[in-house]
């Protein structure tokens, strides 16, 4: 690396560097060893396709808990409430 460390700051302590967390991670992946690399992989996939079920599961459970009344009146409120604009806000 080029001296700093993953906090951001410099093993010479003289200056701090901005490093996001993305790059902090990217620059710890660049120095594992292949398997090690393999497995981070198949971990962010994992992590990856976990909030995608967690979202199906989701909707699966809410799906049609709403009457069709209460559908309507929530989407009246919506559209009653969120649809205006307020030339006075602008």
């Amino acid at each position: 690396m080029d001296g700093s460390d993953l906090r951001g700051g410099t093993s010479q302590g003289t200056f701090k560097v901005v490093v996001s967390k993305l790059e902090a991670i990217v620059e710890e992946l660049k120095t594992l060893p292949p398997q090690r690399l393999e497995q981070a992989a198949d971990y962010i996939h994992r992590l990856h396709a976990g909030g995608r079920l967690e979202r199906k599961a989701a909707l699966r459970r809410t799906a049609g808990s709403l009457t069709n009344e209460e559908a309507d009146e929530m989407a009246r409120i919506i559209e009653e409430g969120c649809e205006q604009i307020d030339e006075r806000d602008w």
